[in-house]
């Protein structure tokens, strides 16, 4: 018998992993005959959020981004309204499949501060899972390819409902912890990631001449970051590289920049940084503050970046450049760039 009456399940999510969680739990309760509420967070108001039911289970399902949870998520975790709920807190996370193994992502600073934030606003986290769903990061590293795909589903359908049945009868479940020692470490990296990672990688995503225009990467990008530049889909600072656009492009426009990237870091790590040590170091070692002069070294080259994206964006318009755009990306070829969904529970029973 389970002592919960209802469940409000919110989640954030780019290509499904996680709104493919949450619909496993979901299932799992109401086959508990429990009333559950499904919210994805990418489409609501996330600055105000109702109070949820005091009766409720409640349940937040994020990806990792950056051994973190994306600022949409941690954001809202932050603005949630108080109350004493008992919680759950989950993650997708970057699996990947050897032979029968599934090699695990990290969880990072997300569960720690997850709790922190909501145990000060008076909730009681009853329980933590992370689930290493199919990794999307074709940016970074190559596609998985259909049948690892299937296994990660499959075998992560079992895992997840096994623990919502175990925490839907009134049992917690903090396995997760087992995990800490690692998750701490890779600490520094998430808040770096956080203060400036992200915002490099808004800035390698462009879209080739197979565009249409369609709208549909502007309309469905769950925090609003793309935007029309010069009639070509631009990319904010507010992208976070949920993958959501590039998996969706239903012409397979959207590519990452991997050699305009290089040729940048070539040039400002050779040229710019070798002046910028050359005339201003000594300036830097005068300043009191030691912080100072790290968060200028972070900005400048934000700012670079920006400046270059903007120059690319420009030149995109001219066949040429464009093409040469396109060949210089890994995810333009087969062998890469793999485009990845959330399977439909149908594509792998």
């Amino acid at each position: 018998m389970t002592p919960f009456n209802s469940i409000t399940i919110y989640y954030f999510t780019g290509t499904g992993n996680s709104g493919k969680v949450a619909e496993w739990f979901a299932e799992t309760a109401n086959q508990n005959n429990i009333k559950t509420e499904l919210i994805n967070i990418g489409e609501i108001n996330r600055r105000y959020s109702t109070p949820p039911n005091p009766e409720s289970l409640i349940v937040f399902i994020s990806p990792i981004h950056g051994f973190n949870y994306p600022p949409a998520m941690l954001h809202y975790l932050w603005r949630f309204p108080k109350g004493k709920n008992k919680v759950i807190l989950m993650n997708t996370r970057a699996g990947m499949r050897i032979g029968k193994l599934i090699t695990p992502g990290l969880t990072g600073v997300a569960f720690i501060l997850g709790w922190l934030f909501l145990m000060i606003k008076g909730y009681r986290i009853k329980g933590m899972r992370p689930v290493d769903m199919p990794s999307n990061w074709i940016s970074v590293h190559p596609g998985l390819n259909q049948r690892a795909i299937k296994y990660l589903h499959i075998r992560n359908r079992k895992r997840v409902v096994a623990f919502a049945e175990k925490v839907l009868s009134g049992k917690s479940s903090f396995k997760a912890l087992l995990e800490i020692v690692q998750d701490i470490a890779v600490a520094p990296i998430a808040v770096l990631y956080y203060l400036f990672g992200r915002f490099f990688l808004a800035k390698s995503y462009y879209a080739s001449k197979d565009c249409n225009n369609c709208g549909l990467c502007i309309k469905k990008c769950p925090v609003k970051a793309i935007k029309w530049v010069n009639n070509r889909p631009f990319w904010t600072l507010d992208c976070e590289s949920c993958m959501k656009c590039m998996s969706n492009c239903p012409k397979l426009a959207i590519e990452t920049a991997h050699g305009s990237l290089t040729v940048f870091f070539i040039i400002y790590s050779g040229i710019l940084v070798g002046l910028f040590y050359k005339y201003f170091e000594l300036f830097f070692f005068q300043i009191a503050n030691p912080i100072i002069p790290i968060i200028i070294k972070w900005v400048i080259p934000i700012f670079f970046v920006f400046l270059w994206y903007r120059l690319t964006h420009f030149l995109l318009r001219f066949r040429l450049f464009e093409r040469l755009m396109v060949y210089t990306s890994l995810t333009k070829y087969k062998f890469w760039g793999r485009r990845y969904k959330a399977l439909n529970d149908k594509d792998f029973e």
